[in-house]
Parts: C-alpha cells; structure tokens; sequence
C-alpha cells in the first residue's frame, strides 16, 4: 500500500518592518507618576489615544527619532531618555507584515508645557493606574505595564539611560 501525503502549504512569510519609535512620556514619582497621552487628528487611528511614535528618517538614530518626535508632537525636551528595553509589535493587515518599534521612556518636568501640533487634537496626563482605560490595543497595554514595573516601581537602571546631552543630540 502506497501512502501519498500532500504537499504541506508554505507558510506566508510575513515582512518585519521596524521603521519607527514609541516614546512613553512620565512626569512625577512614585504613586504619583503620570504618563502623556495624545488624541490622534489624522486618517491613521483618528480618535485613539496613543504615545508619541513617529518615522525614523535616514541616517537618524532610533534614539535621535525619539527626541525630535517628542518635540515635534508635544514641545517637550526631557529632562532623562531611556531605552525601555522592549518593542511595541503588532501585526498591520494593510502591510501583511509586522510592525515593531524600539519604545523610550522620556521623563519631563512636572511643570513642564505642552504644545500639540497638527498630529494630535488633544492630550491628558493619566495616572498609571488609570492608563488602561484609554487604549486601544492589548500590545499598548502590555507596553505600559512593562514600563510601570520598570521604570516606576523601581528605579530605571543605569544602563538604559541615553546621554543625549552628551551626544550632541537635541
């Protein structure tokens, strides 16, 4: 007896894409600590709330994305940047591909002003505690959860500051 086994379909081989940055924005300490969301204006997740992300441009460090981006979107300059140590990922059906952005954590002054350009109709500062009511999206969750219990409930450690003072970055 002959056996025919059929030819297992290939898997699609989804493109990695990792074209962007994620800035989680804290002001405070402690029970304290707050975190900036922004409303989206544009056609991409109109209404979400959401961090600050934005395109790496060529020759551009994902660090240095993060500060202009941080800029741009919000007027702020931080006062510490930090490596969050983890990706935001998320599967994109219009790109049939995953999509995976290094995430920072920028910690700005309390007093701190900010100014939203045309990407953003509004933003909020929201407790921790409070942030999972305002996001769409499980992986911006875990994100956030990742950074309370990194960056908040404990001390960031040493290694995951970025000098961008000192780097010549601005």
């Amino acid at each position: 007896m002959v056996k025919t086994f059929l030819k297992p379909r290939m898997p699609t081989h989804l493109q990695i894409r990792s074209a962007g940055v994620s800035v989680v924005v804290l002001r405070g300490v402690g029970s304290q600590t707050e975190t900036l969301l922004l409303r989206r204006a544009g056609e991409i997740l109109k209404g979400a709330w959401c961090q600050v992300a934005g395109v790496i441009e060529q020759q551009e460090a994902a660090w240095e994305t993060a500060l202009r981006e941080l800029q741009e979107e919000t007027g702020l300059v931080p006062e510490e940047l930090h490596s969050a140590g983890i990706c935001e990922q998320f599967y994109d059906a219009r790109l049939e591909g995953i999509y995976m952005a290094p995430v920072f954590v920028a910690f700005v002054d309390t007093h701190a002003v900010v100014t939203l350009n045309r990407e953003h109709s509004e933003y909020r500062w929201i407790r921790l505690e409070e942030v999972d009511e305002y996001l769409a999206t499980p992986n911006q969750r875990e994100m956030f959860a990742h950074i309370r219990r990194h960056f908040v409930e404990r001390k960031p450690t040493e290694w995951s500051r970025i000098d961008f003072k000192n780097r010549g970055a601005t």
